[in-house]
């Protein structure tokens, strides 16, 4: 199934639909401030299982994002930052970045993992972050193509992603013609930060 949302005037009956299908454990996709996007509830184990497996990959070895709609809960899934990295993520978010942060101890337990790190996501993108919104808590979220994957336009054309994912997932969302360019990586869980992946988004470090 397929939806159009404008982004400039947006139906909350339809970002309701979205909800609700994730809260049930199903997998979204929809655009963000890059390439489009898949993503499940992350308080759904259901959800996360069924977006594992969409990537062909074991919970335990996924290395999902989550998508926050602003840093007012971030304690809840990253420990305790420094000042010169908040400033960091204040200055950049909304934007077209992953932060790598290190997770609670709450979050392994999520992804049935004994992962450290935590990608944390605030798109400019305002179709993505009233989801969130509504959802209440996080998106765990995975780009469309895999790392080694050349981005092809059936990752930005919302009808070529109905084509291509439309018996693999409960929803897409058009949310018009998405980036052919992915975030930007910094990894901050090691003192200075550092780009681990130059995306569409610049930072002077």
């Amino acid at each position: 199934m397929i939806v159009e949302i404008n982004p400039k005037n947006i139906d909350k009956r339809l970002i309701q639909q979205a909800v609700e299908i994730l809260q049930k454990g199903g997998v979204i996709i929809f655009p963000t401030d890059t390439v489009y996007a898949m993503g499940c509830d992350l308080f759904n184990k259901k959800g996360l299982n069924n977006l594992a497996k969409l990537k062909d990959i074991k919970l335990s070895k996924a290395n999902f994002s989550i998508i926050c709609s602003d840093l007012s809960n971030l304690s809840d899934y990253v420990k305790q930052i420094d000042r010169p990295t908040f400033k960091l993520l204040k200055n950049s978010l909304p934007g077209p970045f992953t932060f790598i942060l290190t997770a609670t101890n709450e979050v392994p337990k999520l992804f049935d993992s004994n992962k450290k790190e935590i990608g944390i996501r605030i798109p400019d993108n305002e179709i993505i972050l009233e989801i969130v919104r509504a959802l209440g808590n996080p998106v765990a979220t995975t780009s469309l193509h895999n790392d080694e994957d050349q981005i092809m336009d059936y990752f930005a054309d919302p009808y070529a992603i109905y084509e291509h994912y439309d018996d693999t997932v409960e929803l897409i969302i058009d949310g018009g013609y998405g980036n052919l360019d992915a975030s930007t990586v910094i990894d901050c869980t090691s003192g200075a930060p550092v780009i681990v992946r130059q995306g569409i988004g610049h930072l002077d470090l």
